[in-house]
C-alpha cells in the first residue's frame, strides 16, 4: 500500500496540462520475478517514475514503452521474458528466469474511469477490494471491475457476459485472499484477467511512549504504515518524539476501546515498561480484532499476566493465545532500541505475510508463492476481515 500511496502523492504534483503520465502494472509472472502481481509504477513523459515493476531492469523499457502509450492513449501489455541470460531486446543480462507481463495505461484525468481516482478512494477506505483488470483481449485491454466487500460493483466496461464472470470471481477473493492472473473465455474472445484483493495498509499502535518506541514508530512509518501512539504521561508523547507518527494520544487504559478503532489490520504493541498499565491495556485489546498483540519484556512478566487473569476467571481461547507475541520481536540478537525496533517490526511484517521470519536460504521452494502447475507466482492474503486469526485455504 505504501508504494500505491507514493504514486498517488507523486500524481497529485504533476501539472497534466504540460505533461503526460501512464501507470505501469505487473499483471502476471510465470517463473522468478524481482516484484509479484500487483507491483506498479507511476511514469511521466519526461523520464520519471515512482514505484517499480522490477529490481531496475524492466524500468528503463518500460519508460520507452510508455511514452508511445501516452501518445497513442491506449493501454497496451508488453511481455518480458527474463530466462534468457542475455536479454538482446534489453541490452542487459536479466537472468531473473521469469515471464513477466506489464500491463501500460495511459492516464486521462478527464475520465471518469481514471485508474488514479479509482485507487484514491480504494485507500481511503479501511476495509479490501477486490479489482480485476484485462489485460489481454479483444477491445478490452486496460479494462476494470471493482468489487467492495459490500457487494457494490463499479464497471468500467460493457462485456456483460465477462462482467458476470468476473463478479462471481472477485466475491470469491474475499474468501481465498489470492491474487492471480486468469484466463476467461466467452463468445467475443479470450480475455486475460489480473484479479487481485487490494487490502488496507497495516496501523501500529504502540502502548506507551517511552524512549524505546520511538525507533519502532519511526521504523513502522518508513513501510507506509499508519502509526499511532498513546501513553497516559503527557510527558511521554510529544510531538518532538514522535514527528512521524500520525496520532498521538493521551488516552487511559479505561478508554481505549472508545479511542480507537482496532481493526484486523492493526498491530499492537505494548512497550510502556508498567506492569499494570501492559495488563489492563492487554485485558482490553484481547477480545478485539487484531490478529497481533505484542508485549515487550520476558515470557515471567507475561507469564505473570496469564496467572492474574487465571484468578480473575479469565481465560484465552486458542485464537487468542496466537494472537499474543511475548517476548516480541524476532530471534535477531537484538540488543539496542534500534535493533529492538527491527525485531518488533519484523515480526509484524512476518505475521501478515503468514511467514516465520526464518532465513530465506534454509526455504523449501520459491520465496513467491506459485502454482504448482502453472508455474504462476500469485500473491495470498491471509487475514480475514471478518475473523482475525483464520487462515484462507
Amino acid at each position: 500500500m505504501k508504494e500505491l500511496k507514493s504514486i498517488l502523492t507523486a500524481y497529485q504534483k504533476i501539472d497534466l496540462t504540460k505533461q503526460r503520465a501512464a501507470l505501469a502494472t505487473v499483471v502476471s509472472v510465470q517463473g522468478s520475478s524481482y516484484r509479484s502481481p500487483g507491483a506498479r509504477m507511476l511514469i511521466t513523459d519526461d523520464g520519471r517514475w515512482v514505484g517499480s515493476i522490477s529490481g531496475g531492469c524492466l524500468e528503463g523499457d518500460a519508460l520507452r514503452k510508455a511514452r508511445d502509450v501516452m501518445q497513442r492513449k491506449q493501454a497496451i501489455t508488453v511481455t518480458y521474458d527474463t530466462r534468457e541470460e542475455s536479454n538482446q531486446n534489453l541490452g542487459i543480462g536479466l537472468g531473473c528466469n521469469g515471464v513477466i507481463d506489464v500491463l501500460i495505461e495511459p492516464i486521462d484525468s478527464t475520465s471518469v474511469t481514471n485508474v488514479i481516482d479509482m485507487f484514491s478512494k480504494i485507500t481511503n477506505v479501511n476495509t479490501p477490494v477486490a479489482l480485476a483488470t484485462i489485460f489481454s483481449g479483444p477491445n478490452a485491454v486496460g479494462e476494470k471491475l471493482l468489487l467492495k466487500n459490500d457487494n457494490t460493483v463499479h464497471i468500467t466496461f460493457n462485456n456483460d457476459t465477462l462482467a458476470k464472470a468476473l463478479e462471481r470471481d472477485l466475491q470469491l477473493r474475499f474468501e481465498t485472499g489470492k491474487s492471480e492472473a486468469k484466463t476467461y473465455h466467452t463468445a467475443d474472445g479470450t480475455f486475460g484477467v489480473f484479479v487481485e484483493l487490494i487490502q488496507p495498509s497495516i496501523s501500529l499502535i504502540i502502548f506507551g511512549g517511552g524512549f524505546d518506541a520511538r525507533p519502532v514508530s519511526q521504523l513502522a512509518k518508513s513501510l507506509g504504515w499508519e502509526v499511532m501512539v498513546t501513553d497516559e504521561c503527557v510527558a511521554h508523547i510529544a510531538p518532538l518524539f514522535f514527528p512521524t507518527a500520525d496520532k498521538l494520544s493521551l488516552c487511559h487504559r479505561d478508554f481505549i476501546d472508545r479511542d480507537f478503532n482496532i481493526t484486523p489490520y492493526t498491530a499492537c504493541v505494548l512497550m510502556s515498561h508498567n506492569y499494570e498499565y501492559d495488563r489492563d491495556v492487554l485485558r482490553k485489546i484481547i477480545k478485539s480484532n487484531t490478529p497481533y498483540i505484542g508485549i515487550l519484556g520476558p515470557r515471567k512478566r507475561f507469564d505473570k499476566m496469564v496467572l492474574e487473569f487465571t484468578h480473575e476467571k479469565i481465560t484465552f481461547t486458542a485464537q487468542e493465545k496466537e494472537k499474543i507475541h511475548s517476548p516480541i520481536g524476532l530471534d535477531i540478537g537484538a540488543e539496542t532500541p534500534d535493533e529492538i525496533a527491527l525485531s518488533i517490526i519484523a515480526e509484524i511484517q512476518g505475521k501478515f505475510a503468514n511467514r516465520s521470519g526464518g532465513f530465506l536460504k534454509y526455504r523449501q521452494g520459491p520465496i513467491h508463492k506459485r502454482d504448482e502447475k502453472s508455474d504462476q507466482v500469485f500473491k495470498q492474503i491471509y487475514l480475514n476481515e471478518n475473523d482475525s486469526n483464520s487462515k484462507y485455504a
